[in-house]
């Protein structure tokens, strides 16, 4: 059932309540009971119909497997009283980066919104706990509502066509395929704080103040954004914006305290560089600065990743368009 999805709402104003939480094996009746229907099970390539209890049991407890082994994590959808209404999840593909998103949901809840809520549960969290750049959907291609729903989530078209249904046998039927990176995902999300003033013809321009922490042996802290965050998965270098009338010294000695439990002086930490990247919808400056000595040991107080790295594997860590140019200062000056 991987990578199809069926129909929840093709109305955007309609917000579910839908959460996730992991497929467990005594899902397996209620699972039964929901996906044993014709309007869902045509529209899934790998569902036979009508759909035995034995198989919902075997397909459960392979995903469970798999879940297991990394493979695949299949989700159940949670109805706000806790009932599954559900199931969502994503199969990765380790050689490519990527990973086939696929959800369904019980007749009676279509129309809700859960399948949308369910779906940005999901992006967000796959982005930050796996190792992957793309997530990608099939769809059948007169899904039209599952279409829209991918559209809204952010996904573009990326090809057309044909899939083999065991549900309607001998069928082969045209299908729409779809994707989404994990920058255009962040891209999309990332909202825009208190802007300084400027023209109104001006996109609003944002200062953030950033630090390279740079130990003795010559490694560079990075910070993993946490689930739930704007920009999760994404690392980045520890700071954050100022506050009203605070310098940007100032501000990354607060910062450095709040995020990383490590007091910083003002005259510890010396300008290096500068980032100006214009998003869509603001202009970010960011200076980056440099420094060698604080008092504690950096932690994540914020729910934050943290990885110490060589300036030669900076590459390696996904980061935010704005960043990235400093990288090869940073590798030239260290």
């Amino acid at each position: 059932m991987r990578g199809f999805c069926v129909p929840d709402s093709a109305t955007r104003e309609t917000v579910g309540t839908a959460v996730l939480r992991p497929l467990q094996q005594d899902d397996a009746a209620r699972f039964h009971q929901l996906i044993n229907d014709w309007d869902i099970c045509r529209r899934l390539p790998e569902a036979p119909f009508p759909y035995p209890l034995e198989t919902a049991e075997a397909w459960v407890a392979a995903a469970v497997a798999d879940r297991a082994a990394g493979r695949a994590h299949e989700f159940a959808i949670l109805d706000a009283d806790g009932s599954m209404i559900g199931s969502a999840g994503l199969r990765l593909d380790a050689a490519r980066g990527s990973a086939a998103l696929g959800y369904w949901i019980g007749r009676r809840f279509w129309r809700r919104g859960h399948a949308g809520a369910a779906v940005a549960e999901l992006l967000h969290w796959g982005f930050a706990e796996l190792p992957i750049a793309t997530i990608e959907a099939t769809v059948a291609a007169d899904n039209a509502a599952s279409i829209a729903l991918l559209e809204r989530a952010g996904f573009s078209a990326t090809g057309r066509g044909h899939a083999k249904f065991i549900g309607q046998p001998g069928a082969s039927l045209p299908v729409m395929r779809y994707a989404i990176t994990r920058e255009a995902l962040a891209l999309r999300h990332l909202a825009a704080p208190e802007p300084v003033a400027a023209p109104a013809a001006a996109k609003p321009l944002v200062l953030v103040a950033a630090c390279a922490l740079v130990d003795i042996e010559g490694r560079i802290l990075l910070a993993r954004r946490p689930p739930g965050k704007k920009m999760a998965g994404l690392w980045e270098f520890p700071g954050g914006k100022l506050a009203p009338g605070e310098t940007p010294e100032r501000a990354l000695v607060r910062e450095m305290e709040e995020e990383l439990g490590i007091l910083l002086r003002e005259e510890d930490v010396a300008p290096f560089a500068f980032a100006s990247h214009a998003y869509d919808q603001f202009h970010l400056l960011m200076p980056l600065y440099l420094a060698r000595r604080w008092s504690g040991t950096p932690e994540p107080r914020e729910g934050q990743a943290l990885a110490w790295v060589p300036p030669d594997r900076l590459d390696e860590y996904p980061m935010p368009p704005a960043d990235r140019p400093l990288l090869p200062l940073l590798r030239d000056f260290l």
